[in-house]
């Protein structure tokens, strides 16, 4: 191994002498103590054998296994029975979220009524509701938060999408989800916000983030109209990146999160802030 090193040291070298700019990624191959499990691949930047943080697979608490009582015997019989009931808690459908932040707003009225979408905001509302006609899914369901910015908006997407029932959910108002790493100097809530919007917040995660039922037979297209720091800390959630990140993140208004939920539990991010179907003039963040 460290003849391969050497070598590739050296031809970096030559690359660099001339005058080409490289960037010399190195794998090293570790063997472990006999382990008939072969090789464990890192990378150069990383002295790191393992992953800084593990997949949960269980993470919304519906892995099938966790739901069917621990085999104590091994007959045929049993086995059989216990292998059926795993089969009778696999999901077969996805979930598919779609998270809409509300548009533009009046941020500086004092009450929720009167902070009420921009004339930018409505037409805002407007293009992501023709955006999710476009993308033609089978949406199922279309909710809000109970602000005013979210409800309105909600109201005009729901016009491209009439077939839709609007229903609406206070869990999914904004707030403070958790204080966030590294501090923002210029924002600074009580602490008493953060265990009261956290506690909210997380429990609407809860109720939208998990894997579908086993009744479920077809995927299912819910679209839910909110603010940007449910939607930022839910991705962040979702991925089991540290959710203290959530602010790192930046959302335009009427943009588009789509986040996808697999039988298996696995979640991928398919759209992060999707504004691209806006003229450039009708993009706004704040």
């Amino acid at each position: 191994m460290r003849r391969h090193l050497l070598r590739l040291q050296s031809l970096a070298k030559k690359s660099l002498k001339a005058g080409a700019v490289v960037v010399v990624g190195v794998l090293v191959y570790h063997k472990l103590n006999g382990n008939t499990r072969g090789n464990v691949l890192h990378a150069s930047w990383t002295t790191n054998y393992e992953p800084n943080v593990k997949w949960n697979s269980n993470w919304d608490r519906r892995e099938p296994e966790s739901l069917v009582r621990p085999l104590k015997s091994s007959k045929e019989s049993r086995v059989k029975d216990h292998q059926e009931k795993i089969e009778n808690q696999t999901p077969t459908a996805s979930r598919h979220l779609i998270l809409i932040r509300h548009g533009q707003y009046f941020d500086n009225a004092n009450v929720d009524k009167e902070r009420f979408l921009t004339s930018l905001g409505r037409t805002q509302a407007e293009l992501t509701g023709e955006r999710l006609k476009e993308l033609n899914l089978p949406y199922t369901s279309l909710v809000s938060s109970t602000m005013t910015r979210a409800m309105e908006t909600a109201n005009i997407i729901h016009k491209s999408l009439p077939h839709l029932e609007h229903t609406k959910d206070d869990n999914l108002r904004e707030g403070a989800p958790i204080p966030p790493e590294p501090p923002l100097g210029s924002w600074k809530p009580e602490q008493k916000q953060f265990f009261q919007d956290g506690a909210r917040i997380e429990s609407a995660f809860r109720k939208y983030f998990h894997r579908a039922s086993p009744e479920q037979t077809e995927d299912s297209y819910e679209i839910i109209v909110c603010h940007a720091n449910v939607i930022r800390y839910f991705v962040c959630r979702a991925l089991q990146f540290p959710p203290e990140g959530w602010l790192r993140l930046s959302l335009a208004h009427g943009s588009i999160t789509y986040v996808a939920i697999r039988p298996s539990g696995r979640v991928t991010v398919r759209a992060l802030g999707d504004h691209g179907f806006m003229p450039v003039q009708k993009i706004s963040f704040s």
